[in-house]
């Protein structure tokens, strides 16, 4: 008997696996659609948009919901809540659909950026968790791996948009005289420290989730993408990755 359980038990791990097929089909789906919204622009994005972020607040209220019956919430509080989060998603989305689309494709990218490094990172390094009890899998070893994968994203797209400024791409400037200026120290340097900023930003927006998810009891915020989740949970690290972005864009102009 002892011999059947253990050959029929399924572990953590083998779930994981288990579910690789669907997590990579239901990620090439969503990279196929976000990438061809994002090419596309225009209305597309917008409404795209909207649609993430009405979706993603439609997981935010069944959240709000289960943490009532898990801690004894006033209807105060919950209307406070539901309300928090219509301005979070709502003030996201209005930035995003008000932003360039270069600048909401430099959220997205830079966000992935943070998310894969910062994976890849607390994976192979390990080490002291940030906050086990509200996230057991974040490590201080995945933040610096989403710091240099910020940084990283920020020295393409600010190296790529200062070169395009310069010329670069169209003859206008020589190559070889101006590639230092735009992949120089003072580049780095910046990147680095805005890098910084972003991915605790973006790493913040993550443990807000898992927060609330904890207090909820729930795993993730729907079933609605098959291995992955739901929308909030995708869109965890974006949402005030796009509110800075956003925000600086608007001051900027």
């Amino acid at each position: 008997m002892a011999d059947v359980e253990a050959q029929t038990r399924v572990t953590p791990e083998g779930r994981r696996n288990t579910d690789l097929p669907k997590r990579v089909a239901s990620a090439v789906v969503m990279v196929a659609v976000a990438g061809f919204c994002l090419w596309m622009g225009g209305w597309l994005l917008d409404a795209f948009i909207v649609i993430v972020a009405a979706t993603a607040y439609y997981e935010w209220q069944r959240i709000i919901r289960r943490m009532r019956l898990e801690i004894p919430l006033s209807a105060g509080a919950t209307l406070v809540w539901m309300l928090a989060g219509a301005l979070y998603m709502g003030v996201a989305a209005w930035l995003m659909v008000a932003m360039e689309v270069q600048y909401v494709v430099f959220a997205v990218l830079v966000t992935a950026f943070i998310d894969t490094f910062a994976y890849f990172a607390g994976r192979t390094i390990g080490g002291p968790k940030i906050a086990p009890s509200i996230s057991p899998s974040k490590t201080w070893a995945g933040l610096g791996g989403g710091i240099v994968g910020a940084t990283l994203a920020l020295v393409l797209f600010m190296g790529v948009s200062h070169a395009w400024t310069l010329g670069m791409f169209d003859g206008g400037a020589n190559v070889k005289d101006t590639t230092f200026v735009v992949f120089g120290p003072t580049l780095i340097v910046s990147a680095l420290a805005a890098g910084a900023v972003l991915a605790v930003l973006a790493q913040t927006g993550d443990f807000f989730e898992s927060w609330m998810k904890r207090h909820a009891k729930l795993k993730d915020s729907s079933q609605l993408i098959p291995g992955h989740g739901g929308v909030f949970d995708r869109i965890d690290g974006l949402l005030p990755v796009a509110i800075l972005v956003g925000a600086l864009m608007l001051v900027a102009s």
